[in-house]
């Protein structure tokens, strides 16, 4: 049972049948009671027709003889002032639901005969004053009782009319109306909502499963695709998207959406990889042969060489190590940063700078990492470093609410092609592939991870002078 109630279609039917099944009860209770009401209101209505006809006839001083009360098979009384019956039905055999329980007409000398004590006697008669030959125009006094008629017996609804003659006196004529075609319609309406009501109710969830089937179907085969891609590992596959439309349809659309994120992610990591083992294995293995070579031949040993390969390993390495640690989700900090006092502590420890830094340098502070954006810093100087032909231009200043540092040089700059190229990893331009002009693509990919992380951005246009600026923006503190 757990495990049926574990399937989406199988709660969805449950649910709807469930829905259903209270709004046909609500429903069905609602319309048995609006039936039964109508039809008991119609059955009061008719005996209260029948009481004031034989009303009219008595008002008249029609003999009890001449009522015609056997014309149609319903109950009727009349009463005296006195409680006693004077005129029946006469194939009356039991009456109740009147409060004259006689069913025969007595003499005006013997003491009816009746269940109910004075004060019903009282209550009963209690009523305007009628003037001779007068109906009362009240409503009619209307109760439910049973009798016996030629034998049959049912339920009646008893409509109690006053009426004043002038040789007999105050009368009451108590009529009765069958009940038998309201409690038919109500029983036959119960039945057949108690047929009905299951079998709409298995139709319901019957359609209800197969429509729910039917729409989750394309979700099968997405949930199947996922776990043979899982299986397979080929994030190259696609689920199938539905021609619906709908949220399926929009489900579809996002998973192979994710997927092709994954797989491009997936090749990200495999290329780096390769880069990186590539790009380690060169100076790993000319620092190897170096070693060797000094080992045999001590004389031969290029130290200078030896010394530059290490720092270019030791540089590729700490470049990967903060790749892996931005990749991580790494957070800048929240400590505050002076990038014109960053710049200048920054630039006045080079020492080997190819040509000359200028600095133009106004006070802006950032909320950040002091050490990567120095990192940032120097791999931008570094890069104008190996392109300008005579200066390098450091540049910080506020634009509204961005704190902007610029870094440009004089040399060829970069091609409008290449702009958003030359950012990404292991990404060298043809002019700058050689080995002894350094770099190995990885740090303008680090400085824009870097102002991504700190909620700024990392461009390169054309400089003013000629040659290429690179613009970095970061949220200013607010003062």
């Amino acid at each position: 049972m757990k495990r049926f109630f574990s399937s989406v279609r199988a709660r969805a039917a449950t649910a709807a049948t469930l829905v259903v099944a209270i709004a046909l009860v609500a429903a069905g209770a609602a319309v048995l009671l609006s039936l039964r009401a109508n039809l008991t209101h119609q059955a009061s209505g008719q005996a209260e027709s029948a009481a004031r006809g034989v009303a009219s006839q008595l008002a008249g001083n029609a003999a009890y003889d001449d009522l015609g009360l056997d014309d149609e098979n319903r109950p009727v009384q009349v009463v005296d002032s006195d409680r006693r019956l004077v005129a029946a039905s006469e194939d009356l055999e039991r009456i109740s639901g009147t409060g004259v329980d006689a069913v025969k007409p007595r003499p005006a000398s013997t003491p009816p005969k009746s269940d109910d004590d004075d004060d019903d006697d009282e209550s009963e008669s209690a009523g305007e004053a009628l003037e001779p030959g007068e109906i009362s125009e009240d409503a009619a006094r209307v109760t439910t009782g049973s009798a016996t008629v030629d034998g049959e017996t049912a339920d009646y609804r008893f409509a109690a009319v006053d009426v004043n003659t002038e040789s007999k006196g105050d009368l009451t004529v108590y009529a009765g109306a069958s009940l038998a075609a309201q409690q038919s319609a109500v029983s036959t309406a119960l039945t057949s909502m108690l047929i009905g009501f299951p079998l709409l109710l298995a139709v319901i969830a019957g359609v209800t499963w197969l429509v729910t089937r039917r729409a989750l179907r394309p979700v099968d085969a997405i949930r199947s695709e996922m776990a043979a891609i899982t299986a397979s590992e080929d994030l190259a596959r696609r689920v199938p998207e539905p021609d619906t439309h709908d949220e399926i349809a929009r489900l579809a659309t996002t998973t192979n959406e994710t997927l092709a994120a994954l797989q491009t992610s997936v090749e990200r990591q495999r290329r780096f990889v390769a880069d990186a083992s590539h790009e380690l294995r060169s100076p790993i293995a000319s620092l190897r042969t170096q070693l060797e070579v000094g080992a045999a031949h001590p004389e031969l040993l290029d130290l200078d060489g030896a010394v530059e390969d290490t720092v270019r390993l030791q540089e590729l390495a700490a470049d990967l190590l903060l790749l892996a640690r931005l990749d991580a989700g790494e957070k800048p900090g929240g400590g505050q940063v002076d990038l014109a006092a960053l710049a200048r502590e920054e630039l006045s420890q080079r020492t080997r700078d190819r040509v000359d830094v200028r600095m133009d340098l106004t006070n802006v502070e950032v909320t950040g990492s002091r050490s990567q954006l120095s990192r940032v810093l120097g791999n931008l100087v570094n890069n104008a470093q190996r392109h300008a032909r005579s200066h390098v231009t450091v540049t910080t200043r506020t634009d509204g609410t961005w704190a902007v540092l610029e870094v440009s040089d004089d040399g060829s700059g970069v091609a409008e092609s290449e702009r958003d190229r030359i950012f990404e990893r292991f990404v060298r331009l043809d002019d700058a592939r050689t080995r002894d002009e350094g770099g190995a693509g990885l740090g303008l990919a680090i400085a824009r991870d870097v102002a991504a992380r700190h909620g700024g951005t990392l461009t390169v246009r054309e400089a003013p002078g000629g040659g290429a600026l690179f613009e970095l923006r970061v949220p200013a503190v607010s003062r």
